[in-house]
């Protein structure tokens, strides 16, 4: 459910922003940075850079559980539940039993099928992973990369409406708004119980006009928030109060900066940007009552 109005935001690292990073490696980063939080990555992706242990072996499970207990960080969330052609949801079982093992809220998941007549497929897979995520008391929060199967918000509001799970959720990312071409004024037939967190990064002003040029900025060149183009503002006068994953790879500032520095610009440049923009709805909210 969204916070109330009186709670300030969690602030958390997501695993894409320092993906070289194992789950660990995230934690202790995080915490010099000053975030509140991590999103670790347990099922991998296999995207270039991307650490190559498993982040659900025992010995690796064990180093996140020694960071998070020595640093006292919380687990936003976990990623990324992939639907693909041949997708198991009970595949997913384990990084939700340890999702739940470290009270992590929620689970992002995205589709990634090739074919564009198999609504029915992605609707029984999400369904069927929310069933599963239940118990653990997660939310299965699905997003929409501009260069993936679920490519705009109505397709994703349709695949959670016709789900009808209690644990359902959209995931909305500023920079995938933005690609996607949403309308901001959109965001308001979202349910706001389906609005757990929000993905912040920004971009500069156009949009890429192919699919490789989306995943290489989306991937690998995202810009600190108020460095570009987007409305956050906008975004954030739509949204009911929400907690903030930032998400913000940018390989050529981490070559630059070092882990630290750049998670902890991330950081700053959010908290400049956002915390003004919760301000303004905050003031323009207690006026109205």
């Amino acid at each position: 459910m969204p916070q109330s109005l009186t709670t300030d935001p969690i602030y958390s690292l997501a695993h894409l922003t320092l993906i070289n990073c194992t789950p660990a490696e995230l934690v202790y980063v995080a915490a010099r940075a000053g975030y509140d939080a991590v999103s670790p990555r347990f099922i991998t992706m296999n995207v270039p850079g991307e650490f190559k242990q498993s982040p659900l072996d025992p010995a690796q499970v064990q180093a996140l559980e020694t960071a998070l207990s020595t640093t006292e960080l919380q687990v936003l969330d976990i990623e990324l539940a992939r639907i693909t052609e041949d997708c198991d949801p009970r595949d997913f079982e384990a990084a939700l039993e340890l999702g739940a093992r470290l009270n992590a809220k929620h689970m992002i998941m995205s589709a990634w099928t090739k074919r564009r007549d198999d609504r029915n497929f992605i609707l029984d897979t999400y369904a069927e992973t929310c069933d599963l995520a239940a118990p653990y008391g997660l939310s299965i929060d699905l997003e929409f990369p501009s260069f993936s199967r679920l490519r705009t918000l109505d397709e994703t509001l349709d695949i959670v409406r016709a789900a009808d799970r209690p644990n359902g959720g959209i995931l909305i990312d500023t920079l995938y708004l933005h690609l996607s071409r949403v309308d901001l004024g959109e965001l308001l037939h979202v349910p706001q119980e389906w609005l757990h967190f929000l993905h912040i990064s920004d971009c500069l002003p156009g949009i890429a006009d192919t699919r490789e040029g989306m995943i290489q900025l989306a991937r690998d060149a995202r810009l600190y928030p108020g460095e570009g183009w987007i409305d956050f503002n906008g975004i954030i006068e739509r949204c009911p109060p929400m907690n903030y994953s930032i998400e913000l790879p940018n390989q050529a500032r981490v070559a630059e900066l070092g882990y630290e520095e750049h998670a902890r610009r991330c950081l700053s440049h959010a908290k400049r940007t956002f915390g003004a923009s919760r301000s303004q709805r905050r003031a323009a909210t207690q006026q109205a009552a």
